[in-house]
C-alpha cells in the first residue's frame, strides 16, 4: 500500500486489500477485521515500534473528529507493539473494530519509535487513511 525507503505497508480490511482509493463498506454492529502487514525492505533491523490505529470522521470542511468512543470500538487493543522486524521479513498486526452508528469513518494508522517514545520522521507516515462506510444492518426477512 505505502512505501518508505525501508518499509512496505499492506492494509487489509475484512480480508480485502485496501488503499486510499477504496471505500470499504461494512454493516453497523458487524465485526470489521483489520490487518496491517509491515515488511522491512532494508538491510537493517527495524524496531521496536508501536503501531496505533485511530478512528476519526472528516467532515471535508477542515474539521476532523477523533472523539468517537460512542461510535467506534475496538475488539481488543488499538495499539500493537512490535519488538523488531528483521531485514526482508514481515510482521502482521491483526485487530478488529465495531461500528455502532452509520457514517463515513477513517482510520489513521501510524507508527512510533517505541524505544525513545518519540514519533518517527515524517517520511514514515506515508500511509493514507483507510476509509470505511458503516451502513445500516439489513433487516432480516420476516423481522
Amino acid at each position: 500500500m505505502a512505501a518508505t525507503p525501508s518499509l512496505f505497508l499492506d492494509v487489509l480490511v475484512n480480508g480485502k486489500p485496501c488503499d486510499c482509493d477504496v471505500i470499504v463498506d461494512c454493516n453497523v454492529g458487524d465485526s470489521v477485521s483489520l490487518e496491517v502487514k509491515l515488511t522491512n525492505l532494508s538491510k537493517n533491523l527495524v524496531g521496536p515500534l508501536a503501531l496505533t490505529v485511530v478512528p476519526y470522521q472528516d467532515y471535508q470542511n477542515g474539521v476532523q473528529i477523533y472523539d468517537l468512543e460512542e461510535a467506534v470500538t475496538f475488539i481488543g487493543s488499538n495499539t500493537f507493539y512490535i519488538d523488531t522486524v528483521k531485514p526482508k521479513e514481515s510482521v502482521v498486526c491483526v485487530g478488529a473494530l465495531l461500528f455502532l452508528y452509520t457514517g463515513d469513518f477513517y482510520l489513521n494508522i501510524k507508527f512510533q519509535d517505541d524505544s525513545a517514545g518519540r514519533e518517527l520522521p515524517l517520511a514514515w507516515f506515508t500511509l493514507p487513511s483507510v476509509h470505511i462506510k458503516a451502513l445500516d444492518t439489513p433487516q432480516q426477512a420476516g423481522a
